[in-house]
């Protein structure tokens, strides 16, 4: 296993950074912070799961989210 100390990220799993902001921020929150379809219409952990695995540049714009509140 390869050590990432410089990686915030490492070792956090997307369904807990996800749960994280929909607990901090609430899907509706979340939806107008984050302009992607799976927090508007009928949000699930989760069907935004599977669309944030599927899609790089949605799941970027999450984690940024998510480094930015945990810094808070």
């Amino acid at each position: 296993m390869q050590e990432q100390p410089n990686n915030p990220l490492h070792g956090v799993k997307l369904a807990d950074i996800l749960n994280t902001l929909v607990n901090h921020y609430g899907w509706d929150e979340l939806g107008d912070r984050i302009k992607i379809n799976c927090f508007n219409s009928n949000p699930t952990i989760k069907s935004s799961l599977k669309f944030l695995r599927r899609t790089p540049w949605a799941r970027e714009k999450v984690e940024c989210l998510y480094l930015k509140t945990i810094k808070k």
